[in-house]
C-alpha cells in the first residue's frame, strides 16, 4: 500500500530513529578516521548533533512538519559539533525552508526540501569538496527529485534516496585520493546514510517507536553527555538553573512488588515530562532507563517503581556541583591572573574585546591566558564544542567585540556559525593548532580594531611549524608511512612524518624534520600522557642538533597527545 504524506507523527518517528541510529553506531563512524590516531570523534559529533535536533523537534509544540522540521534544524544548530555537524546542521536548515509552512509532506515536497538541503549545504562550505558528505547528500537528492516526478509513494521515494547514498559513499574513495589510500569512505558520509537508512526504516515500518530507543549502555552514556554539555559551566550562576537534582535510574520492567501499571512508552514518558527537562527515556523489552533534570527525584524513582523495580539509581545536584565548578575556576584564574587581569578585575571593568580560545588541558589555558587570552572554552580533539557554546561564551564575556580562536580545523565552521549569531561583532582567527594560537597572540593589539587584529593574527599563523605525537590506533599506510597498531606518530601540520615503537623516539625524529636554518625556538608542551623528565630527553636531543636553539617546556596537561611541540 501507497504512503503518500509525511504528517507530525511519521517524521518525529524518523527524527528519533536518525538520533538512535547515529548513537549505536557513533563509533564506527570515528573508526573511519583516515589518520590512525586517537581521536576520530565524527561520529560523536554527529550524534551529538542530531540529539539536539530531535531533542528541539520532541519539544516541538505543533502538528505541523514543517514547524518540527524548522526545530530540528535549530535544535542541529544550536548542538552543532565539529564541521560533520554543522554540515548536517546545513542540510536540515535546508530541508526546513523547502518545507516552511507545509502541515504535512507529500513525495515532491520530501523530494524537493531535501534537494534544497544539498544545496544550503554546498553553499555553507567555502571550498567544497567531493568524495565528502556534500557527495552523498548531493547525488541522492538528485536521484529522489528524480523518483518523485515518477511516483507519489513517498517510500519508493525516500528507499531511492537512501540507496543512491550508499552508492555515492562508496564513491568516495575514488573522489577523495587519501581515503582510498587508507582503505576507508568518508565519515561525515557514513554518518549521513544512517540518517537516511533510518528514515527509510521508520517509514517503511522497519522501525517501530522501541526499536528507536535500543542503544548499549555507553551509547547511551554519550547521548546523557550530549544533554548534560556545557563547555562554558563556570559562566553559569547557580540561581540561573532550573531543576536541581540530575537523577538516572534503570528499571527491570514488570519486576518487583510496587508494579502497579503495564509500561507503555508515551504514558510513562508524558509524566516525566511535566516534572523536569533534559528528559531521555530509552527501553527495550526488559528495561527502560531515564535521564531528567528535575526538583523531584523521589517522585521519578516512585514513578518509575510503578512500572518496575529499580536497578541502578544516580541523582547528582547540579547547582551544588557549580557552586564548586565556580570556585575551581575562581581559584584557578587568582593562580593565573596577569597584573592587568588583576588591575581590570579592581576597577570593575570588562575588557573591549574578548578574546576566546578553545583548548584542553589547564596548563595550555594558562599559557593562553598569559598571552591576552580572556576566556577559555574547554573542548578540542574528541569533544568538540557545540556553536551554543561557543555563542554564549561570546555573549557572556561582558565584551563590546570578540575574537575566537579554534585551535582545530575541525571547530572552525561551529566557530565561523557562532560569530555569525552573536551578540557582539565577532571574528574567528583560524588556528588550526595550540601553537599557532600562541603565536598568532603575538601579533594581538587590545588598541586595534576587529579587522586589523584579525588580519595581523591570522598573518602569523605560518610563521610557525606545529608537531603533535600520539599513538597508532590501527595499521596502515598513509603519507608514505608504514604504520603499526600501537606505535607512535610524529604529525607536523596535519602530515604524517614518523613512526616509532618508542614515545621519545618519535618525538625527537619529529622535531628534526621539523627544523631549518631558520629555527630559533622550540616549544614542548607535555600532555597527561607525557611527563617533564622525558621533556626534558627531548629539550637535550633537539640541543644537540642545534646548540643555539632556544627550547622551552611548559606542563600542557593535554588529553590525546602526549607531546605537543612547535618550532618558529
Amino acid at each position: 500500500m501507497a504512503v503518500t504524506e509525511i504528517t507530525n507523527l511519521e517524521f518525529g518517528k524518523m527524527v528519533q530513529a536518525a538520533a538512535s541510529k547515529l548513537s549505536k553506531n557513533a563509533e564506527f563512524i570515528n573508526s573511519l578516521n583516515v589518520f590512525p590516531v586517537p581521536d576520530g570523534d565524527t561520529g560523536t559529533n554527529m550524534t551529538s548533533s542530531m540529539a539536539s535536533g530531535a531533542k528541539y523537534e520532541r519539544n516541538a509544540n505543533s502538528t505541523k512538519v514543517g514547524d518540527l522540521a524548522a526545530a530540528l534544524a535549530k535544535g542541529l544548530l544550536m548542538g552543532a559539533r565539529g564541521n560533520s555537524g554543522v554540515i548536517l546542521s546545513q542540510i536540515f536548515r535546508g530541508f526546513a525552508k523547502g518545507a516552511e509552512g507545509k502541515t504535512v509532506l507529500d513525495a515532491h515536497d520530501f523530494a524537493e526540501a531535501y534537494g534544497n538541503g544539498a544545496k544550503v549545504a554546498y553553499k555553507a562550505v567555502m571550498k567544497p569538496t567531493e568524495g565528502t558528505i556534500l557527495t552523498v547528500v548531493r547525488e541522492s537528492a538528485q536521484a529522489g527529485l528524480e523518483k518523485a516526478k515518477q511516483t507519489d509513494d513517498i517510500i519508493e521515494v525516500m528507499h531511492v534516496i537512501y540507496e543512491a547514498s550508499t552508492v555515492a559513499l562508496k564513491k568516495t574513495p575514488e573522489l577523495l585520493p587519501v581515503l582510498k589510500q587508507v582503505g576507508v569512505v568518508d565519515s561525515g558520509g557514513q554518518g549521513l546514510v544512517f540518517v537516511l537508512q533510518a528514515f527509510d526504516e521508520a517509514l517503511s515500518g522497519k522501525v517501530d517507536k522501541d526499536d528507536s530507543y535500543k542503544p548499549d549502555n555507553a551509547e547511551v552514556d554519550e547521548m546523557v553527555k550530549a544533554m548534560d554539555h556545557k563547555s562554558v559551566q563556570g559562566k553559569l550562576n547557580p540561581e540561573d538553573i532550573q531543576y536541581t537534582y540530575c537523577t538516572q535510574m534503570l528499571v527491570r520492567i514488570g519486576k518487583g512488588k510496587q508494579v502497579k501499571q503495564k509500561f507503555d512508552y508515551d504514558t510513562f514518558y508524558n509524566y516525566l515530562a511535566k516534572i523536569g527537562d533534559s528528559l531521555l527515556v530509552l527501553n527495550d523489552d526488559s528495561v527502560v532507563r531515564v535521564h531528567v533534570h528535575t526538583e523531584h527525584p523521589g517522585e521519578v524513582l516512585s514513578w518509575g517503581q510503578q512500572f518496575g523495580d529499580l536497578q541502578t539509581i544516580e541523582i547528582h545536584n547540579m547547582v551544588w556541583q557549580q557552586e564548586e565548578i565556580m570556585e575551581h575556576d575562581e581559584e584557578e584564574a587568582e593562580r593565573s591572573e596577569t597584573p592587568i587581569d588583576k588591575a581590570r578585575e579592581a576597577s570593575k571593568t570588562k575588557p573591549e574585546t574578548a578574546v576566546i580560545a578553545v583548548t584542553s588541558g589547564d596548563g595550555i589555558a594558562k599559557l593562553l591566558k598569559s598571552l591576552g587570552v580572556t576566556h577559555v572554552i574547554k573542548g578540542g580533539q574528541t569533544m568538540n564544542p557545540s556553536i551554543q557554546d561557543i555563542a554564549d561564551a561570546i555573549n557572556n564575556s561582558g565584551a563590546k567585540q570578540a575574537i575566537v580562536l579554534p585551535n582545530n580545523g575541525n571547530i572552525f565552521m561551529a566557530a565561523e556559525q557562532a560569530a555569525d549569531i552573536a551578540d557582539i561583532p565577532t571574528v574567528v582567527v583560524h588556528s588550526k593548532t595550540i601553537p599557532q594560537a600562541m603565536t598568532a597572540l603575538l601579533e594581538y593589539n587590545p588598541e586595534a580594531s576587529l579587522e586589523d587584529n584579525q588580519s595581523n593574527m591570522e598573518a602569523n599563523l605560518s610563521t610557525v611549524k606545529s608537531g603533535e605525537v600520539t599513538n597508532a590506533i590501527r595499521d596502515t599506510e598513509i603519507d608514505g608511512q608504514t604504520i603499526k597498531k600501537d606505535d607512535f606518530m610524529g604529525i607536523v601540520d596535519g602530515k604524517i612524518v614518523d613512526t616509532d615503537p618508542d614515545l621519545k623516539k618519535a618525538a625527537i625524529k619529529m622535531v628534526k624534520q621539523m627544523l631549518d636554518e631558520d629555527s630559533e625556538i622550540v616549544t614542548i608542551l607535555y600532555g597527561q600522557d607525557g611527563d617533564k623528565k622525558t621533556a626534558e630527553e627531548i629539550k637535550a636531543a633537539v640541543e644537540e642538533m642545534d646548540d643555539e636553539l632556544e627550547t622551552e617546556i611548559y606542563e600542557g596537561g593535554q588529553p590525546v597527545y602526549p607531546y605537543l611541540i612547535s618550532v618558529e
